[in-house]
């Protein structure tokens, strides 16, 4: 009798292990291996806030293209940038690493060293073409992060930073046998058209087989000018801004003139929607859209600048959302963004996700959808079970840290955000708050919880690898 329990007992386990690996999850990870490698599609907009797009609330800015997005995928509530600013938010995208351990901290171009390997290298392993446009900002001409020395097979775009705060230029780079050079173009050519050109085009030459493409617009930071027709949306018959009174950024500034920065910011994030369009539309036309993962968000909150005013974010088109601050801070504003991913037959349409995830998260996640298994984990976790509606690991904490300003430092751990600041490399006070009950972060309660500043604190100084600079 003993002997038939024990062969039951076994019987019953190898029932239990067969079924297990024939779950939701074991057949997804088994689909992808099995299948064609989907194309990936990642879509970055410069300094938009959590509150610009309509299918998070803006009721101002028409984001069609982007509400479809939404409605045919996930929309996340609770994803955040790798930073408060543009290089250190991308360099954490790329490598998979969050601001306490990754080598950029800093709009200063620093370029990612040859040790720091990134997602377009993992990619190419997996056997991707690259493909890149836009902003790149990690490394110029002939230093170790130019972008073909960090697998990118294609590129058109900018290489520093500075050259994406202007809508119109009279130079791009490109890669070129192997190399990044300078190409003069029409100076009166709107740049992210051409970017959405180029966008088009290698999707055009790599249709049948995998691709990745990074679409890094410089919309909408931060020089407030944008092609007419886009424009026009946000005006009266007479010429003058729906938005009316406009404050108007006068010449001679380092961004240029704006009668009507209201307006032209709305039409920036319209013209940008439309772009986004213009993909989706040719992924249908090739066939391709099924098996493409579109992925849309943006480097960090919305900005200031070009003639913006505070007033204009955070009253007028409630650019941040419920949350607190902008760009440059490390209140909710400032690294909470609208994160959105589109998968067909593996997404659920119009479904959303609260998991607290970061920009660390996309490499692990996308080299898992590539079917690579030997890359060793860095601060990410892939986030597939939260895209398919399953059980999702959670962070035991995020962290960011951001050196202007007298270098400031935050966690999120649960509910719980400490925002730590410093001045002359010294702390001087920590804020805490219950982002569940304050997502706006009103009401600081460090001095109600002061056990949990304490360990908020800890998991800061655990979590930062350089002293404060």
């Amino acid at each position: 009798m003993k002997v038939i329990t024990l062969k039951l007992k076994i019987n019953l386990i190898r029932t239990f292990i067969f079924f297990s690996c024939f779950s939701p999850f074991c057949l997804f990870s088994q689909d992808l291996r099995s299948k064609e490698k989907p194309n990936i599609i990642f879509i970055l907009a410069d300094d938009m806030g959590y509150g610009d797009l309509g299918c998070y609330g803006q009721q101002l800015i028409k984001t069609p293209n982007i509400d479809q997005l939404a409605n045919q995928g996930m929309r996340f509530t609770d994803f955040y940038a790798g930073s408060t600013v543009c290089a250190p938010s991308r360099a954490s995208l790329m490598t998979g690493q969050h601001t306490g351990h990754a080598f950029i901290k800093g709009n200063d171009e620093l370029p990612l060293r040859q040790q720091d390997s990134t997602l377009s290298q993992y990619l190419k392993q997996a056997g991707y073409v690259n493909g890149m446009v836009g902003k790149w900002g990690l490394g110029l001409q002939g230093t170790s992060g130019a972008p073909e020395k960090k697998g990118w097979d294609f590129f058109v775009g900018h290489l520093h930073h500075v050259e994406g705060h202007f809508q119109q230029t009279d130079h791009l780079w490109k890669i070129e046998n192997g190399e990044s050079k300078k190409e003069m173009i029409d100076s009166t050519v709107y740049v992210n058209e051409l970017f959405t050109q180029s966008a088009l085009q290698f999707i055009q030459k790599n249709k049948k087989h995998p691709f990745f493409l990074y679409v890094s617009y410089t919309l909408p930071h931060a020089e407030l000018k944008v092609p007419e027709k886009y424009l026009q949306l946000y005006l009266n018959k007479d010429g003058s801004s729906k938005f009316a009174p406009e404050i108007a950024q006068p010449a001679g500034l380092h961004y240029g003139q704006q009668p009507y920065p209201k307006a032209a910011y709305a039409a920036m994030i319209t013209s940008m929607d439309d772009y986004v369009g213009q993909i989706m539309q040719q992924l249908k036309a090739y066939g391709i859209d099924k098996n493409t993962i579109v992925v849309f968000t943006s480097d960090n909150g919305t900005h200031i600048e070009g003639g913006r005013k505070m007033t204009d974010a955070t009253t007028f088109f409630k650019s941040s959302g419920p949350l607190r601050g902008i760009k440059r801070d490390l209140y909710e504003g400032g690294i909470r963004v609208p994160f959105i991913v589109r998968w067909n037959n593996h997404i659920k349409p119009g479904s959303i996700s609260s998991y607290a995830g970061a920009f660390w998260d996309i490499l692990p996640t996308v080299v898992e959808i590539s079917g690579l298994d030997n890359v060793s984990p860095k601060d990410g976790i892939s986030f597939i079970p939260a895209l398919i509606s399953k059980p999702q690991p959670q962070h035991s904490s995020l962290y960011w840290e951001f050196n202007e300003g007298g270098f400031k430092q935050a966690v999120r751990s649960g509910n719980w955000k400490a925002v730590r600041f410093y001045k002359a490399s010294q702390p001087i006070r920590t804020e805490l708050y219950d982002l569940l009950k304050d997502i706006g972060e009103t009401t600081d309660l460090s001095a109600q919880y002061p056990a949990i500043v304490k360990e908020m604190e800890q998991l800061m100084d655990k979590e930062s690898k350089t002293p404060p600079n």
